[in-house]
């Protein structure tokens, strides 16, 4: 409960990235680059996708998703990080913290249904190529999406609802550069032991259940590919999923590390946070560009068509 004489906190400050006077201009400098490029990047694939007929498959149904998600879930924190570098006053009110929260936790579930939703894809892709378009029909793609959406709206939910129950009475200064639950729940003023093994289940549930899948199906992968009899044939096979467990380790490796933990131990690693809410989501759609001809060759015919457009 409440201590009655306690004050209420009505805004939260960040104290994450103590930088000279002399370097924010510079740190600035190269954050607002990273997320320009992420935006770029992002936005790139998903009109692409759109309008180039060749890429209206499963597979690049759920790259136009991920590159919205992630487009998304940086928006979530980068920007107020960024106005956050020029400011004295690192401040947010506690019903933009809480919204912060809500939707980071929206889009980070999402994301991570997605990655399972991409692996079953490459799943039948590879282990049942004779079946792929009559099992991964428009009808199960959008389903899996609309699932995906779902829920995160209950993870999210959930999320929010247990720690916006709790009272914050004071200190007030969150150790990160966002506002997320780890951190937050340490300023409660009072015992948060119930709520934190309760958040630390939902999260896990969710991460587990997305780990699993994305582990069953490339399982499955990796006995179809060694039954392959050519190395090129394999080295084919493998390929066409190689970007997808690139970006999968880049994601779920750092929320491991990040909220497998209870909040009481919970340390702010700024260069672990900073990887997975805005390198990963700059690096993916790199990634999946690099390493596929496909959506390269796309990219040139849709944007050196409207370069040379008068």
């Amino acid at each position: 409960m409440k201590n009655s004489n306690s004050t209420a906190v009505t805004e939260f400050v960040f104290v994450a990235f103590t930088i000279s006077p002399n370097l924010k201009l510079l740190v600035f400098s190269i954050f607002l680059f990273i997320y320009s490029l992420l935006l770029c990047g992002n936005i790139l694939i998903m009109i692409t996708i759109r309008v180039e007929p060749r890429l209206h498959s499963p597979m690049y149904f759920f790259l136009g998703k991920l590159a919205f998600i992630d487009l998304c879930y940086s928006s979530v924190t980068v920007p107020k990080m960024l106005v956050d570098f020029l400011s004295d006053q690192k401040s947010i009110s506690y019903n933009g913290c809480i919204t912060q929260l809500y939707f980071f936790h929206f889009f980070a579930c999402a994301e991570c249904f997605l990655f399972s939703a991409m692996a079953y894809d490459r799943y039948v892709a590879i282990c049942r190529p004779l079946h792929y378009s009559t099992i991964m029909s428009r009808q199960l793609c959008f389903l899996m999406a609309a699932a995906t959406w779902a829920i995160s709206f209950v993870h999210s939910n959930i999320q929010t609802a247990l720690t916006i129950g709790l009272p914050f009475c004071g200190p007030n200064e969150i150790n990160s550069f966002f506002c997320d639950v780890p951190p937050l729940i340490r300023l409660a003023c009072t015992d948060t032991t119930m709520i934190d093994a309760m958040i630390v289940a939902n999260s896990g549930i969710v991460s587990l259940s997305c780990f699993l899948a994305v582990l069953i199906s490339y399982i499955g992968i990796t006995s179809t590919i060694l039954q392959i009899r050519t190395a090129k044939g394999r080295r084919k096979a493998f390929s066409t999923c190689a970007s997808h467990l690139i970006v999968v380790t880049f994601f779920f490796g750092p929320c491991v590390f990040i909220y497998m933990r209870p909040s009481k131990t919970f340390s702010a690693d700024q260069v672990v946070t900073v990887f997975y809410t805005i390198i990963a989501p700059m690096l993916n759609p790199i990634i999946y560009t690099l390493r596929n001809e496909e959506v390269k060759t796309c990219m040139k015919k849709v944007w050196g068509r409207r370069v040379v457009s008068p």
